[in-house]
């Protein structure tokens, strides 16, 4: 078609779009492909573009900059998930855009489950086949507002193995891209007809492994979904190096670290990556972060039954949080049991005497609500059930554990 159109003699703004451009994302430049089949070519996606570059893209294909702006719409509050589904725009915009390569940028659902108190859990089915998890997560408060939290993926399993995570059983294979993060968002939205007003970013993998896409797939949901960035949380369980670089970006989002051990040889048997960054290292970054950007950091802290839920852990956690600094939030996690597991869940008992051995010691404590438990909500859960071979390790799990060794 686009040869055809050449030889006819095409319009002059048309046939510069046609030709190679490029225009600069916040992380990346954006290429609108030359003229060759969309077979032939890398595929161009529209998902995770902002407004102004989707006018910019318009503008390129010989459109007015509305066009961009509809297209903004029909990505982000429509939610369309095909270019041909794109009624509003004109069928010759519609078709140079496919002819070029483009697309949305949606993937389908896998499976979805919902548990009895409304929580579901989606497996969203990549274009290389690959399955991720994400969990929307409906709450409604006592003053009856209404938070529905999105759980998200940053990647396709996990390389760092901590002993007690499902996703680490099920292995890894690669990051996601920002906008396989984005469209997690839009799916759970579409599900539950609700606006997602809370992102954590705690679902499969680290996301300091793929610090770039999380960043973008940030950014689009904050610009673009509109959800404030203190409604944003970003979770670790310690990268070295990765808290400072995240400091310099002065997000307004809270970081949340993984720490489940109040001391680091307790730590390295449930978590193996924290050899490689000991625990004052990571107590340090996380003042530092604060000094930063003025934003505290929240500990999580999985309570298993007869390995770190004692009072004396308690007592121990506790002298560590005041060794740094004042005004630390513990969030307590009671382990969700997943098949094959040697770690049980604590007893009501041991989470009230944990809580309040840290409140007593002026050190603020929240219980996690266990949601999902017949939803396969622990993380990682669900895909495992569903791809039953361990994911193999491709170069990119590589480079995470390269990444992981680096001396902080």
């Amino acid at each position: 078609m686009a040869m055809g159109l050449l030889q006819s003699g095409c319009s002059v703004p048309f046939a510069r779009a046609l030709r190679s451009r490029t225009f600069t994302t916040i992380s990346s430049t954006v290429t609108v492909p030359s003229l060759k089949k969309a077979s032939q070519m890398e595929t161009r996606l529209l998902l995770g573009l902002s407004e102004e570059q989707l006018q910019q893209l318009a503008v390129d294909f010989g459109q007015k900059s509305f066009r961009g702006k509809q297209l903004y719409h029909l990505l982000y509050k429509r939610k369309v998930k095909e270019i041909q589904e794109f009624s509003q725009l004109p069928l010759e915009f519609r078709n140079d855009l496919q002819e070029a390569g483009w697309r949305v940028g949606r993937s389908p659902i896998h499976k979805a489950v919902t548990a009895a108190d409304g929580t579901t859990k989606l497996l969203i089915k990549l274009e290389d086949n690959r399955l991720v998890e994400t969990v929307g997560i409906p709450v409604k408060d006592n003053d009856g507002s209404f938070r529905l939290t999105a759980c998200v993926s940053s990647q396709v399993g996990c390389p760092l193995r901590c002993l007690f995570c499902a996703t680490g059983k099920g292995g890894f294979s690669r990051n996601l891209k920002s906008h396989e993060i984005v469209e997690q968002v839009l799916a759970i939205e579409e599900l539950f007809k609700q606006r997602v007003t809370n992102v954590v970013f705690m679902g499969m993998g680290e996301p300091m492994l793929n610090m770039k896409e999380v960043l973008e797939a940030h950014r689009c949901l904050n610009k673009d979904i509109l959800i404030g960035q203190r409604m944003i949380t970003i979770s670790t369980v310690g990268v070295p190096n990765t808290i400072k670089k995240l400091a310099s970006y002065k997000l307004q989002s809270t970081l949340a670290l993984s720490l489940h051990a109040p001391n680091q040889s307790l730590r390295e048997k449930i978590v193996p990556s924290a050899k490689s960054y000991p625990l004052n290292a990571i107590m340090k970054d996380c003042r530092d972060y604060f000094l930063e950007t003025r934003r505290r950091v929240s500990f999580e802290y999985t309570l298993l039954a007869g390995v770190n839920d004692s009072v004396k852990h308690a007592i121990e956690l506790a002298e560590l949080l005041h060794e740094w600094g004042r005004g630390h939030h513990v969030n307590l996690i009671p382990f969700n049991p997943i098949d094959g597991s040697e770690y049980k869940r604590p007893s009501k008992k041991s989470v009230f005497a944990f809580v309040s051995a840290l409140e007593s010691r002026k050190v603020t404590a929240s219980v996690r609500q266990t949601r999902g438990l017949d939803a396969s909500a622990a993380c990682g859960q669900l895909r495992n059930e569903f791809q039953k071979s361990p994911l193999l390790s491709g170069s990119i799990n590589q480079e995470s554990h390269s990444e992981v060794a680096l001396a902080s």
